[in-house]
């Protein structure tokens, strides 16, 4: 009989059950609230409000999070107040670069000299502008000859390279890039779609 007992299947271990102390807390509170419940009724009442309370607070939040979330957020305004251009359209974007080069600030006028292209191949079908895409996002979606995405590649590189780079960047460098921007918007490099 002792043989029988020594088999495997009768070594009887505890098994680990890892959420175990999740279940007794959840078991300990439900205890504690029906305890509440029977022995002071009122403070039971008051507990379950304040806990419906911050339940429609925490949905009104949640909604108020995802309505924000789904809300277009590239909105451009009529008018800033400021004294500021609007920046709506390509020529927009040409004042303003032109304003930061005659003030020195080369590597900022690069970014919206770029915006200007960016917003001349979108009127021309050559890609969709977005806020949200990155100056590289733009390289593989281009509709443009393989010299003018050549072109365009390049634009991107000094960009990058002056813009987050921070390598400094000059009158020189700022008129060879507005020169080569000129020649890629000019010339014909678009293809058929």
């Amino acid at each position: 009989m002792g043989d029988v007992f020594a088999r495997p299947e009768y070594q009887w271990v505890e098994r680990r059950r890892p959420l175990l102390w999740l279940r007794n807390l959840w078991r300990s509170l439900l205890d504690w609230v029906n305890g509440l419940a029977d022995n002071h009724p009122l403070g039971f009442n008051l507990l379950l409000w304040v806990a419906v309370i911050l339940l429609l607070l925490l949905l009104v939040h949640i909604g108020y999070v995802l309505w924000r979330i789904v809300q277009p957020t590239a909105r451009t305004p009529r008018e800033t107040g400021t004294g500021k251009p609007v920046l709506t359209d390509a020529a927009a974007h040409l004042a303003r670069a032109a304003e930061l080069a005659r003030a020195g600030r080369f590597a900022e006028a690069l970014g919206h000299r770029f915006l200007a292209v960016v917003l001349e191949l979108e009127r021309r079908e050559a890609l969709r502008f977005h806020a949200s895409k990155t100056p590289a996002e733009y390289v593989g979606e281009l509709r443009l000859d393989e010299t003018g995405r050549a072109t365009f590649a390049g634009l991107v590189g000094t960009l990058y390279r002056h813009l987050f780079g921070a390598v400094p960047c000059d009158e020189g460098e700022y008129r060879a890039f507005g020169a080569t921007a000129d020649d890629l918007t000019t010339r014909s490099h678009v293809v058929p779609a």
